[in-house]
């Protein structure tokens, strides 16, 4: 059975693209978190009906946990901006909401359906088994002395961020990843490293094209909006995809295993030995 909450998001979809050209105040406004939890419905929706079990239906208390990181999350990219200025906000309507109001409360209801979004569509990707053939022949060996020289590159990776942006931007959609991974290896939580190194890499590669499919999808929806972001790449801001210049999609790769890594860096935190999966990739 299809849930009423997959049925709802359907029409919170369809109002949100009808509303892009009539403009609908407060509503357009409003698109992303209107769109991308009417997204999260059905996907998760969908995901109950082929498998009789979803984040929303079946792990409630982490699907809040992952609103509220997700939203904690994108602020912190919000900060690194920043430095690299390399996306703005602007709208072609005029706000009625108070300055406080749209810029924190909006923002972060809007910040906190990234996490989820990815979460639903990576689950959506793995009941399709797509990626269950892929593996590496050989496994491979994890030295500390490997692990720590991944962590400290990511370190350097953030830092020539802060301190250059201008070169150095691409690296903030990888650098969290590089300093995390190895610590969820060493910390027993599910980790890229580990699945590379059991020949694994159907999670990787999953996690990979959630990410590029999520993407596509933020700047599809983003294009049409009158409350939308815009870009400004050094160097490589040519051959434009909507609003992101085309080689910018390369980084929503990386930054689904940055999510990734994120999310069981803070599950480790008060939970130090993981017996289940928050995204069930054990059961990929």
């Amino acid at each position: 059975m299809f849930k009423i909450y997959g049925i709802f998001g359907i029409i919170m979809i369809l109002f949100a693209e009808l509303n892009f050209y009539f403009k609908i105040e407060p509503f357009a406004s409003w698109y992303f978190p209107i769109i991308w939890f009417g997204y999260i419905f059905i996907i998760d929706a969908l995901i109950y009906k082929l498998k009789g079990h979803s984040l929303i239906m079946s792990r409630k208390e982490q699907f809040l946990k992952a609103l509220l990181l997700s939203a904690l999350i994108w602020w912190l990219f919000e900060l690194i901006n920043l430095k690299t200025l390399n996306w703005n906000y602007f709208s072609t309507t005029i706000y009625k909401e108070p300055l406080w109001f749209r810029f924190f409360i909006f923002r972060t209801i809007s910040f906190s359906t990234i996490l989820p979004a990815v979460i639903e569509t990576y689950e959506l990707i793995k009941t399709f088994k797509l990626f269950n053939k892929v593996k590496l022949l050989n496994h491979h060996d994890i030295t500390h002395k490997f692990l720590h020289g991944m962590t400290y590159t990511g370190l350097i990776m953030l830092i020539l961020t802060v301190i250059y942006p201008k070169y150095f931007f691409p690296f903030i959609w990888g650098a969290f990843f590089f300093i995390l991974d190895p610590i969820n290896y060493l910390h027993k939580q599910p980790s890229i490293i580990g699945y590379w190194k059991s020949g694994n890499i159907k999670v990787p590669f999953a996690l990979f094209v959630t990410g590029i499919l999520c993407g596509l999808l933020w700047e599809f929806w983003n294009y049409y909006a009158v409350v939308k972001w815009s870009y400004e790449i050094p160097f490589v801001g040519f051959f434009k995809i909507f609003e992101m210049p085309i080689l910018g999609y390369l980084g929503y790769g990386p930054f689904a295993f940055e999510l990734f890594s994120m999310w069981y860096f803070v599950k480790s935190l008060h939970s130090p030995k993981t017996t289940h999966s928050f995204l069930e990739l054990n059961k990929i």
